[in-house]
């Protein structure tokens, strides 16, 4: 048994809540690496909260992007704070319900270094979406609707991979040393790449789609599908989403394991995971003039991630190898340190640096994207013929 603080309380909540809601192993009990203090969240909590993000997604396609037009920076302003306005009211939820739980703020906390977690990382993420719109030259009027589909592709598969990721510790908690590794090699990885390295013409999905699909001839961005000579063809528009959504498959590679570093409550992992993307169209729009002043985020987020491997792998060791059974690191220190790393990457940003290199690559895409654009045709006519 684990013996904490706190007791076999904590200890047995954990193997009971996974164990009741399709995340542990069936029939066994496990000993959970850490006492950790889970929320409580019963079946109709899942469902009110899939409810409420179908209904923002909803309002988010119906009421706020009802037109295809080129979004201010004032309306994107505004969207991006009324989403994080919204996450951060939800944080206020969690923080209540595990403090009536609890008696702490740990839930609150952890959602909240979660959330701060995966929307920097979203932000990293938009760069690479600003090299594939330039590639397909899309029309900002028309981004915002192959970002809708892309984020509510993402939620989808996010959920997957978090069922998975949380299922795999409690199958073989050993999985937390691979996690764990994973994010330092990423963390490694990412202080020494940058988006100019992206190149979405090598994407295998795209290279799919060119072959097997039927793609218009017709290059437009507004839908997705249309009919030509009476077959249904797939437009250069959805050969985008595909690039997006295979992309962001490998970003959740890297955030899942991240914030799963961060707590293994499935439903502080999701619902962090979820709000940060929520508002990734209206934050792309806000920023998108101005990403070549983030140069240095890259740094900021390799040292978190870095950091969260470091602790699952530090935690997995005294659990296993010194009978430690205390956190390691307390909760509103890791939130400390996520949130200074992030903000030291950033003061150059707000001191008006801007990217060594970063205008010289745009003007050599926007000299190629016409060649591109070319030879992306003769694929598209060669094919459909």
């Amino acid at each position: 048994m684990i013996r904490g603080r706190e007791g076999l309380r904590p200890t047995l909540r954990v193997v009971g809540h996974f164990q009741s809601y399709g995340f542990g192993v069936l029939g066994r009990r496990k000993e959970c690496l850490l006492v950790e203090n889970l929320l409580e969240v019963h079946w109709w909590h899942w469902c009110l909260f899939s409810v409420l993000i179908v209904v923002l997604l909803i309002l988010d396609l119906v009421v706020f992007h009802r037109r295809e037009h080129r979004p201010t920076l004032r309306e994107s302003a505004i969207l991006s704070a009324f989403w994080i306005g919204l996450a951060l009211v939800f944080n206020t939820l969690v923080w209540w319900w595990g403090w009536q739980l609890h008696g702490n703020s740990e839930a609150g906390v952890k959602f909240l270094t979660g959330f701060v977690v995966e929307k920097s990382l979203s932000v990293d993420n938009l760069f690479v979406f600003a090299v594939i719109f330039r590639f397909f030259g899309v029309d900002i009027r028309y981004q915002h609707r192959i970002l809708f589909w892309g984020i509510l592709g993402a939620i989808i598969m996010r959920g997957i991979f978090i069922v998975a990721g949380v299922g795999l510790i409690q199958l073989f908690e050993w999985v937390l040393l691979i996690f764990g590794a994973f994010l330092i090699y990423t963390g490694i990885h990412l202080a020494f790449s940058s988006s100019e390295n992206v190149h979405p013409e090598k994407n295998v999905v795209l290279r799919f789609g060119r072959r097997y699909l039927p793609i218009s001839k017709v290059t437009i961005f507004d839908r997705f599908f249309i009919r030509e000579a009476g077959r249904l063809c797939a437009t250069p528009a959805f050969l985008v989403l595909l690039v997006v959504e295979s992309t962001d498959v490998l970003f959740a590679v890297d955030s899942i394991p991240a914030v799963i570093g961060i707590t293994r409550d499935p439903f502080i992992v999701f619902s962090s995971n979820i709000w940060a993307i929520l508002g990734l169209r209206a934050l792309y729009f806000l920023l998108v003039g101005v990403l070549d002043r983030f140069h240095y985020l890259h740094y900021g987020l390799a040292a978190v991630l870095s950091f969260i491997g470091l602790k699952m792998v530090a935690e997995y060791g005294a659990h296993h190898w010194f009978e430690y059974h205390e956190r390691l690191i307390n909760p509103w220190v890791s939130l400390a340190v996520v949130g200074g790393l992030l903000g030291l990457s950033l003061i150059p940003t707000f001191l008006g640096y801007k990217a060594r290199s970063s205008d010289l690559t745009s003007e050599a895409e926007d000299e190629s994207r016409e060649g591109q654009q070319r030879e992306l045709a003769k694929v598209h006519d060669s094919e459909t013929r």
